[in-house]
């Protein structure tokens, strides 16, 4: 694909994106998210109403009038995307492939920490570390992490969630605003994910397809795993057969439900054919509750 099909297909991501994130999500990512607490601003007139506690006495007693302290919040914040782009991700049965709604999630995420001036910053992963993009701003640096997210050849083939996370332990030393985005087909990462939890903020996005939730009787078909490229046939016919591939999927997500749980981490589930905007918007309302 030329340069000029590439900026085309990240141009459109960009302009179904900003425009959801500034019209809509600005005002609830930053109510969502916090800074890190409030700073002396300036000294002003007391005005009626004003919090006596506010009163700067100095300044008061100088002045022969009351003034008060004005404080304003310290907003600026670190976002890390970590991004799963294994081949697991790149399945659908809906309008949209998971990797395709991982990649506009990541873009919202971006450009409403970019309105409120926070650094963003992106992790690809595998089952190795694909690609480190270090915390910056700017809409230039937005368009480069969408465009690694959609064009990066990956070169592994499986997921290790666990290591993508202690590679953010590494990088990151100070607490960021974390999103892990990903389809959680994998186990294995309680330990990192624990450790992190401590240090940072971490809010676990899991993006699945309905059909892969429950597999659908349709007779005999012939599967390839993504990840492995084994194919094997599977009788769908087979209530056994069903029973043991949902199970598969259940013990996933209860894994990944109970680390988050237990580690006091937000984490939401969003289906393919699910309007990822109405999720988004109702855990950012009720994250500021």
């Amino acid at each position: 694909m030329d340069a000029t099909e590439i900026l085309k297909k990240v141009r459109k991501v960009e302009i179904k994106t900003r425009s959801i994130s500034k019209q809509i999500f600005s005002g609830e990512y930053h109510s969502a998210f916090k800074g890190r607490g409030m700073s002396f601003s300036e000294v002003r007139d007391y005005h009626y109403g004003d919090d006596v506690r506010n009163i700067d006495w100095n300044v008061t007693a100088r002045t022969g009038s009351a003034h008060i302290k004005v404080f304003e919040e310290e907003r600026e914040l670190t976002v890390m995307l970590l991004i799963d782009i294994s081949q697991s991700a790149v399945f659908g049965t809906k309008v949209q492939f998971k990797n395709e709604i991982i990649t506009e999630l990541a873009a919202v995420l971006a450009f409403s920490a970019s309105i409120n001036n926070d650094k963003v910053g992106a992790i690809l992963f595998s089952d190795k570390i694909e690609k480190y993009i270090p915390p910056k701003k700017g809409r230039s640096h937005i368009l480069r992490i969408i465009r690694e997210i959609i064009y990066h050849q990956t070169e592994g083939s499986g997921t290790n969630l666990s290591m993508a996370i202690e590679y953010l332990n590494n990088v990151q030393k100070k607490k960021t605003i974390s999103f892990v985005i990903s389809d959680f087909m994998v186990q294995g990462y309680e330990t990192a994910l624990s450790i992190a939890s401590r240090r940072h903020d971490l809010v676990g996005l899991h993006i699945y397809d309905q059909r892969e939730k429950e597999m659908p009787n349709v007779g005999v078909i012939r599967t390839k795993d993504p990840e492995t490229g084994d194919q094997v046939f599977l009788d769908t016919s087979s209530r056994r057969v069903r029973e043991e591939y949902n199970a598969w999927y259940e013990g996933n997500y209860e894994y990944f439900d109970k680390i988050f749980n237990k580690n006091k981490a937000d984490h939401v589930s969003i289906a393919t054919g699910e309007d990822y905007i109405k999720s988004l918007l109702q855990f950012f309302k009720k994250r500021a509750k």
